[in-house]
């Protein structure tokens, strides 16, 4: 069924201001998913606070090109059915969601993504980035790099008085 004129132009103000406010944006070809595995796909994006939007190529091109960061964007690689995630928050969750839904469901596959400046990201790109590991997962890493040297001297510190209280275990008992 077409779509009116009017719902194209709100449809293509909407994509709009999805790429200008988004961090990051990724797109995957869903061809063979149903409408129900689309409905999980999104309730896992609203958790990870991502926005998935369907829509055909050629609006999202309109859409690009209203908008001055992305009119020089390579719109080459958007050539089928794709499902686009986009975040305002982080630049990898928008791949990082999808990439995670693919693994239960392989028929969504990676294609294009988008940065905030405006840049064109190919397939392998996309994929990198959904390899990476989340803000949270940094962080806890940034934490235990810095407490590690602290917990260690600890550890040395109470070595020499755990070894002084063994000692004068063993000596009492020889007594």
């Amino acid at each position: 069924m077409a779509i009116s004129r009017d719902k194209k132009n709100t449809l293509v103000t909407e994509l709009a201001e999805l790429f200008a406010n988004a961090k990051g944006t990724a797109g995957a070809a869903y061809a063979g998913l149903s409408v129900a595995n689309l409905q999980e796909l999104r309730a896992i994006a609203r958790a990870n606070d991502v926005t998935i939007k369907v829509a055909k190529n050629r609006l999202v091109r309109v859409a690009l090109a209203s908008n001055d960061k992305f009119k020089a964007a390579d719109t080459s690689l958007l050539t089928g059915q794709l499902v686009y995630a986009f975040s305002s928050t982080d630049e990898v969750a928008p791949s990082q969601v999808l990439a995670k839904f693919a693994k239960s469901h392989p028929e969504l596959k990676l294609t294009v993504g988008f940065d905030d400046s405006g840049k064109t990201l190919d397939t392998a790109t996309v994929i990198a980035l959904a390899s990476l590991p989340t803000k949270d997962q940094l962080r806890g890493q940034l934490v235990s790099v810095l407490a590690a040297p602290l917990s260690r001297f600890l550890t040395v510190a109470n070595g020499a008085q755990r070894g002084f209280a063994q000692v004068l275990s063993q000596r009492a008992k020889s007594l």
